[in-house]
């Protein structure tokens, strides 16, 4: 931005505007066939305009909203596509498809892969392991008969979605316990109880569920499946390692900075700083991706030549996901910008509703209203944060509400949210399946992990 502003409109006016461009949104997309690159870029400046935010602000606001997603996304998805192409084109994806179906068998392995992505969430972002786990999931899918990526991609993609949101490390149930003064641990213990069931409701048993109603083919963003496998394909425990590794570097990462948070390691020494620069997402994978090309291109007898082709033909599948991805983070950026989530939170704020309940609705309300699940988590546990420390809660009653508001957080993903269009570019659906299917995915999820969290608070109370 090039100056402050404050916003001129209140909640009700700004609450329309928002309902107006999501509108548009569906109806250019849904109706017209207009590119979702082109309509979100249009619909952010258009909404920019209805929103009154200074006229010179509107283009640093609309291009640090797209530029912002994008410096996390692009990396991570770029790297993360070179990565899956190497794997695919090595046979190593089909082969590691091929062991997944012969231990767990066709019917469990929907199951298996919603497990090892539970696993790889726990120390990495929803974006990063979801394009990490990706051409497993495809490789997978077109091994089993049908065909259909809804089956496995949704409790893959769920995975990542509720480690992401309800366990630290992650930066937005860290971030919502340091508001509430409450425990890491015991959010932490809390939140491990509950991500299990909450993945397996809304992830495992709901993509099995709309799978059979949905028949969407795998798409190609990794490449065709090879007819002839190469004849001297990596083994198994290979690829595994391969994605392990950007994994255990990630998982040191967030480790030391959260020993360093708790004054157990010294994070300025050196050997912690190159760790912690190691660890980071993009650095991760580009390190994965550098060892890949190695192991399953060089060692391979391949050449220079056929690993560039190999690697720059991951790219251009990936650039309209790019794209749309960081537009979505720009339409986001101008609803934040315009104050609505600020007006609509203060509003509910005053209705004097229990705390828990309130941390919730807050959540959901910014959450719908702005569109970034860690944007509506740390927004509402700052509203809500005075009277949770003044209302003198115990520890786990504490937890509870950290894990309610993280639970509103996640509430109906849709169009100004860019996870939404990742999801939905990434696994080749357009806007009306991914809102059938992602959308409701994330509502269950939000559903059902508050129902858990108010039985927990509801236990919590009585001691």
């Amino acid at each position: 931005m090039e100056e402050d502003w404050t916003p001129v409109l209140g909640a009700a006016p700004l609450l329309a505007i928002a309902a107006g461009a999501i509108a548009l949104i569906l109806v250019l997309i849904i109706r017209f066939e207009v590119h979702a690159f082109l309509t979100l870029v249009i619909v952010s400046l258009l909404t920019a305009v209805a929103a009154q935010i200074p006229l010179e602000n509107i283009a640093s606001v609309a291009t640090t909203g797209f530029g912002s997603t994008l410096a996390n996304v692009a990396l991570l998805i770029g790297f993360g596509a070179m990565l899956g192409r190497l794997v695919e084109h090595s046979g190593g994806a089909q082969a590691l498809a091929d062991k997944l179906v012969s231990v767990f068998g066709e019917k469990r392995a929907p199951f298996a892969l919603g497990i090892a992505s539970l696993i790889l969430g726990f120390p990495m972002f929803f974006d990063a392991g979801l394009i990490m786990m990706l051409p497993i999931v495809f490789a997978v899918a077109r091994r089993v008969s049908g065909n259909n990526v809804l089956l496995f991609g949704l409790p893959a993609a769920a995975a990542f979605s509720v480690m992401h949101v309800f366990l630290p490390p992650h930066p937005g149930p860290v971030s919502a316990t340091e508001f509430y003064g409450g425990n890491l641990g015991i959010v932490l213990l809390l939140g491990l109880i509950i991500v299990f069931p909450v993945w397996y409701l809304s992830g495992y048993a709901w993509g099995k569920f709309v799978s059979n109603r949905i028949k969407l083919p795998v798409p190609a963003l990794f490449g065709e499946k090879d007819d002839d496998l190469p004849s001297n394909p990596p083994k198994v425990s290979t690829v595994i390692l391969l994605l392990l590794l950007p994994m255990l570097l990630i998982f040191l990462n967030t480790g030391l900075t959260s020993l360093g948070s708790a004054g157990v390691v010294d994070t300025s020494a050196l050997w912690a700083r190159i760790a912690i620069l190691l660890g980071n997402s993009p650095v991760a994978l580009l390190i994965a991706v550098v060892v890949a090309t190695i192991v399953l291109g060089f060692r391979r007898g391949e050449k220079g030549s056929a690993i560039e082709k190999i690697v720059d033909s991951a790219l251009g599948p990936i650039s309209s996901v790019v794209l749309i991805t960081g537009a979505g983070g720009m339409f986001g950026a101008v609803l934040r910008e315009s104050g609505i989530g600020d007006a609509l939170a203060d509003t509910l704020d005053s209705f004097g509703m229990p705390v828990i309940i309130a941390a919730y609705v807050i959540a959901v309300v910014i959450r719908l209203a702005q569109g970034s699940a860690t944007v509506a988590l740390v927004t509402a546990a700052g509203l809500v944060a005075p009277a949770v420390l003044e209302g003198g809660f115990n520890e786990f009653q504490i937890a509870a509400i950290t894990l309610a508001t993280a639970a509103g957080s996640v509430f109906a993903g849709h169009v100004n949210d860019s996870g939404f269009w990742l999801v939905g570019r990434l696994m080749g659906m357009d806007v009306k399946t991914t809102l059938k299917t992602w959308t409701v995915q994330q509502t269950i999820e939000s559903l059902v992990a508050f129902a858990f969290v108010l039985a927990i608070y509801g236990v919590a109370s009585i001691f």
